[in-house]
């Protein structure tokens, strides 16, 4: 794929909106919830005050939260890409 085409993709109507929140935050969830279960060796930092998440440290969050925008950011791309994100 050629870069160029790629940096004017995520260019094009950068503008925020709240079907690219709900991707975003989807993402997020997706990542959190399969990083809770994939995850083998945690609890090794504080712990995070979340309902359901004890033993989920901080850093599981940061990681799980890191790979969920890697995730929503790919979808969003993938959409615009398609046409089927404005």
């Amino acid at each position: 794929m050629n870069i160029n085409y790629t940096i004017a993709l995520a260019n094009v109507n950068a503008n925020w909106s709240a079907q690219i929140a709900f991707i975003m935050i989807t993402s997020n969830i997706f990542a959190i919830a399969m990083g809770r279960y994939a995850i083998q060796v945690r609890n090794l930092g504080p712990s995070v005050p979340i309902a359901g998440l004890q033993g989920f440290g901080l850093t599981e969050l940061l990681a799980t939260t890191s790979l969920g925008h890697v995730i929503g950011a790919g979808v969003i791309l993938g959409l615009r890409g398609t046409g089927l994100l404005a």
